[in-house]
């Protein structure tokens, strides 16, 4: 999953992010209203995990804006929005939520608690009822971060599973491979060009070569009956 963390404390940005990584995710972080704007106005997000005291301004006001911007462009006034402050009181929740927030956490929370929230947004935002993921003979664990085969354990490194996942949850749609790079790597994070094809490749060897197709020219997908 890819998240936009927009954060304007350090030290708390900075534990998001190891924690986040460590779970798989891929993130960028803003400290501002206009920064985090211009960054969805760059990309495409899947979580937007949202502080609301901000250097220039309140995180309400990015969270408005959101929700307002036309459809079929960057932003995607659809993108779930996880609000993550100290304001705790009642009124302070049931304004952030009317305005589209779709989930909220005061601070201090916990890590796993934050990380397990991110996972049912993003499992409501795709439709999905159960935390389980099957494709065909292959039973995927997004909490866990484990696949079966027919029942069988295949070990994945970490950016295999996360190649699987962006794949899988969009399924049958085509990825190309600046959009798989797109959701697995930071706007600063180095990338051998060769690096997509490399995970395809072990994918293809571990799971059986009909979970991920090729569509020539164009890029990678799961197909709706993936054996």
């Amino acid at each position: 999953m890819r998240v936009l963390v927009v954060e304007d404390d350090e030290g708390i940005a900075a534990g998001l992010a190891l924690s986040l990584r460590q779970h798989g995710h891929a993130l960028d972080q803003a400290g501002s209203v206009a920064a985090a704007w211009s960054m969805l106005q760059a990309e495409p997000f899947d979580l937007l995990l949202l502080d609301l005291g901000l250097p220039d301004g309140d995180g309400t006001e990015l969270l408005r804006r959101l929700r307002a911007s036309p459809p079929g462009r960057l932003p995607d006034a659809a993108l779930p929005v996880l609000i993550m402050t100290a304001r705790d009181e009642v009124a302070s929740r049931i304004a952030g939520l009317d305005l589209g927030a779709d989930d909220y956490v005061t601070k201090p929370f916990h890590p796993d608690e934050l990380v397990a929230r991110m996972r049912a947004l993003r499992r409501r935002a795709a439709g999905r009822a159960t935390p389980l993921l099957q494709c065909g003979e292959l039973a995927i664990d997004p909490a866990a971060r484990s696949v079966l085969r027919a029942g069988r354990p295949v070990e994945l490194s970490p950016r295999e599973f996360a190649v699987l996942m962006a794949l899988v949850e969009v399924r049958p749609r085509v990825l190309s491979r600046a959009q798989i790079e797109a959701a697995l790597y930071n706007f600063d994070a180095g990338l051998e060009s060769n690096a997509i094809e490399v995970h395809v490749h072990h994918l293809r060897r571990k799971l059986g070569e009909g979970v991920i197709r090729t569509l020539r020219g164009v890029g990678y997908f799961v197909p709706a009956d993936a054996a």
